[in-house]
C-alpha cells in the first residue's frame, strides 16, 4: 500500500509540465512509425493515449473543482503542453488512419489554444526558462496536425490554415527568444531544450505542408513552395545546430539526477529526429534518413533513462531530483 500511496502523492504533485511526457512519448511513436518500427510505435502511441487521458481527466477535475489552482497553472508556459500534447497524440492517431478521431483532437486543441496562449503570454516576464518556447510549440503542433489531416483528407482549407499557423509560430518563436534567459543553457533542469524543440516542430510543420501540397489539390504556386522549402530546410539546420550546442552545454556542465523537466529534453530530441526524417522525405534528400534514425534511437535511449527516473521518483514519494 505504501507504494500506491507514494505513486498517488507523486501524481498529485505533477505540474502542467507533465504534459511533456505525453509529448515525448507521442513524438517517438510518430518517429518510429516513419522508420517502419510499427510494433514499438503502436506501443508508444498506446502509452501516449493512456497518459493523455489521465492528464485530461486531471485537467478537467482541476478546472471544475480547484479553480484557483487551475487558474494559477494556466498562467505558466507549461499550460500550453495541454495543446501540444493533444496535437502530437492526434498526429500519431492520424498515422493509423483514424482521421475522424484525429480531427476531434485537432478541434479540442484549437479550442484550448487561444485561451491558454493569451493567458500565458500576458504573464510573460524577463528572463524566462525554456518553457517560454511552448507558445511556438503549441502553435506549430496545430500546424503539424492540420497539415497531416489536409494530406490525408485532401482538404485545402486545412492546409491553408496550417500555413498561417506555421508563420505565426515563427513569429512567436522570435518573441519567446527575446524573453528567454540564455543562462538556462548552462543552468536549466531540462526544459531549456525546448528552444531547439520549437525549431524542430517548426521544421516538421514545414515538411508536413510540403507533403500536403504533393498529396492534395493545388495549394500554392512554385514561388511560394520554394520559400516554404527553403524556410523548412533552414529551420532544420538551425535546429540541428541548436541540438549540438545544447548537447555540448550538457557535456560541459552535466546536470545529474532525475527531474520532471527532463521530459522536456526527451521531446525536443525525439522531435528533432522526426523532423529530420520528415524533411528528408518532403525535400527529396534520402541521406538525411540516416542521421534521423540515429537521433531517433538516441531519443529512445534518453526516454528509457527518464522513465526509469519516474519509477524511482514515484517510489520515493514524488521527490524530483
Amino acid at each position: 500500500m505504501s507504494g500506491i500511496s507514494g505513486l498517488r502523492t507523486w501524481w498529485a504533485e505533477r505540474p502542467p509540465a507533465a504534459g511533456a511526457a505525453v509529448m515525448a512519448t507521442g513524438i517517438l511513436s510518430v518517429g518510429l512509425q516513419l522508420t517502419g518500427a510499427e510494433t514499438v510505435s503502436r506501443l508508444a502511441l498506446a502509452l501516449t493515449a493512456v497518459a493523455w487521458v489521465a492528464l485530461a481527466a486531471d485537467f478537467a477535475l482541476r478546472l471544475l473543482g480547484r479553480r484557483q489552482r487551475w487558474a494559477a497553472e494556466a498562467q505558466s508556459p507549461g499550460a500550453l503542453n495541454a495543446v501540444a500534447a493533444t496535437t502530437v497524440l492526434g498526429t500519431g492517431i492520424s498515422a493509423l488512419g483514424r482521421q475522424t478521431l484525429a480531427g476531434a483532437l485537432l478541434a479540442l486543441a484549437a479550442l484550448l489554444w487561444p485561451v491558454l496562449l493569451v493567458t500565458v503570454v500576458r504573464h510573460w516576464r524577463r528572463r524566462m526558462p525554456g518553457s517560454v518556447f511552448l507558445c511556438c510549440v503549441a502553435t506549430q503542433g496545430l500546424a503539424v496536425l492540420a497539415a497531416t489531416l489536409a494530406a490525408a483528407e485532401h482538404r485545402a482549407w486545412l492546409a491553408h490554415t496550417a500555413l498561417v499557423l506555421f508563420w505565426l509560430g515563427l513569429v512567436l518563436y522570435g518573441l519567446a527568444l527575446a524573453h528567454f534567459d540564455a543562462r538556462q543553457v548552462w543552468e536549466g533542469a531540462g526544459d531549456h531544450w525546448v528552444a531547439g524543440g520549437a525549431l524542430a516542430i517548426s521544421a516538421l510543420a514545414g515538411a508536413k505542408l510540403l507533403i500536403a501540397a504533393d498529396a492534395g489539390p493545388y495549394l500554392w504556386d512554385d514561388d511560394d513552395r520554394a520559400v516554404l522549402r527553403t524556410t523548412t530546410v533552414a529551420l532544420l539546420v538551425l535546429d540541428l545546430a541548436c541540438y549540438l550546442a545544447l548537447l555540448a552545454a550538457e557535456a560541459a556542465r552535466p546536470r545529474r539526477g532525475y527531474h520532471m523537466l527532463r521530459w522536456a529534453t526527451v521531446f525536443p530530441m525525439g522531435m528533432t529526429a522526426t523532423a529530420t526524417l520528415s524533411v528528408a522525405t518532403a525535400v527529396g534528400v534520402p541521406w538525411l534518413g540516416w542521421p534521423g534514425r540515429v537521433l531517433l534511437w538516441v531519443a529512445v535511449a534518453v526516454w528509457l533513462t527518464v522513465a526509469a527516473g519516474v519509477v524511482l521518483a514515484a517510489r520515493a514519494g514524488g521527490r524530483d531530483g
